[in-house]
């Protein structure tokens, strides 16, 4: 019974550390896939779509300085945390803004 707990709680502490270490990339990707749907149903502007797609650029760029040493410190994964939250409602704020692509005009650009 103690082997299972112990093998349990071993697995608990675990599972967080794999997942932060995914996380990041996770969610840069989830960001560029709802950017690239508000592009493909028009609550994205062809203008909104280049901002919003330099700042994951911004962000990627980031974290490839800061993991340049091979290794994310705590305060590392909370200034790209930060900075993509502030992405996060970027992208919120742009596709609810009102502005969209005229239906009848096609899509131009990335």
């Amino acid at each position: 019974m103690t082997k299972i707990a112990a093998l349990t709680l071993a697995l608990l502490t675990l599972a967080p550390v794999t997942a932060m270490a995914n996380s990041i990339d996770d969610r840069q990707a989830n960001q560029a896939a709802k950017i690239e749907r508000g592009r493909q149903t028009g609550s994205v502007t062809w203008t909104e779509g280049i901002k919003l797609r330099a700042e994951q650029r911004k962000i990627a760029r980031t974290e490839a300085q800061l993991k340049s040493d091979g290794y994310l410190s705590q305060s590392d994964k909370r200034k790209l945390t930060k900075m993509q939250n502030k992405a996060a409602k970027d992208i919120y704020a742009e596709k609810h803004d009102g502005l969209r692509r005229v239906d009848w005009l096609p899509r131009v650009g990335k």
